[in-house]
């Protein structure tokens, strides 16, 4: 079972003299969550890993502030989250780029960020991509459920989902400090995506013109998308076996197909078991891409 590392003692005598530090939420837009690396090996008992949905954006906030691997961040759908700083903190913004400002004034993500006390740091919508995080030096410190302080939205399990009012405890910081300033990253997100699948494990559920259809069309991501799935709007799939499966196990990247013949894309709050059949899955290193395709983004399927 994977659980968040304690954080090591402190550096700088003004950090081990400063009183705990925590953030207000004082707005969360669309959806922010706390999230961490997940919550692993309870599969057999019906409890999935959850966790940060883009697990390379998540990474790279917590490395810019220096905090150990698995320490909890923020989560924030299509911008809209204003925090307010109690105590001085030290955050970096990543994934979706969108428009930062503390106290009003432009700032930009990628970056270190210090926030004095009373700060407020807010983020505008992204110009492309869904998630952004917001990593706090220390990690963001609520009690662990199952060894992870993730928000599993399908099961409701981990810390309660952030409102409005709700001051969120601040670790202590690490001993390592940041070691830069700012990091080039990759784009994040885009109006099309290309995204590698293996075939299986119940492709021979379906015709052979239903992968091909698979392979070659375009599929749009649909408003009814969460961090369950990304449901998906296209050519419908024909399947050759219209019998029942009994329920089977589930992985991030399982491009379930519903009778409607509509894929559903499953990301990080997926069920463990599922009984519609699975014609292909998304490979791991391209399920943190596809949690960044937001509604109306198409998406291509190929081998």
């Amino acid at each position: 079972m994977s659980t968040l590392a304690a954080p090591a003692e402190p550096t700088t005598p003004e950090e081990a003299s400063a009183p705990m530090a925590a953030v207000e939420v004082l707005r969360t837009g669309m959806g922010t969550t706390v999230q961490d690396a997940g919550r692993h090996g309870h599969a057999h008992l019906g409890i999935g890993r959850s966790g940060a949905a883009d697990a390379a954006s998540y990474a790279l906030a917590n490395r810019l502030v220096a905090n150990p691997d698995g320490a909890a961040a923020l989560e924030v759908v299509l911008g809209g989250l204003r925090l307010r700083a109690r105590g001085a903190v030290t955050v970096a913004v990543t994934g979706a780029p969108c428009p930062v400002t503390v106290d009003g004034r432009g700032a930009a993500v990628d970056t270190v960020l210090h926030l004095p006390d009373g700060a407020e740091l807010e983020l505008g919508i992204p110009a492309t991509g869904l998630r952004s995080y917001v990593a706090v030096r220390g990690g963001i410190d609520v009690a662990p459920v199952l060894g992870s302080r993730s928000t599993d939205t399908l099961a409701g399990l981990g810390p309660p989902v952030p409102r409005p009012g709700a001051v969120l405890p601040v670790g202590p910081p690490p001993r390592a400090l940041p070691a830069a300033d700012w990091v080039a990253h990759p784009p994040v997100g885009a109006a099309r995506m290309d995204l590698r699948v293996v075939l299986g494990p119940r492709a021979d559920w379906f015709t052979d013109a239903a992968v091909e259809v698979l392979l070659h069309a375009e599929y749009e991501v649909t408003a009814r998308s969460d961090r369950v799935g990304a449901r998906l709007a296209g050519p419908a799939l024909e399947r050759r076996e219209h019998g029942e499966l009994p329920s089977e196990g589930m992985v991030p990247g399982s491009l379930q197909i519903p009778p409607d013949g509509d894929p559903v894309l499953f990301l990080t709050d997926h069920p463990v078991t599922g009984g519609y059949p699975v014609i292909a899955v998304v490979v791991a290193a391209d399920v943190a891409r596809a949690a960044q395709a937001r509604p109306g983004t198409r998406l291509r399927f190929h081998l």
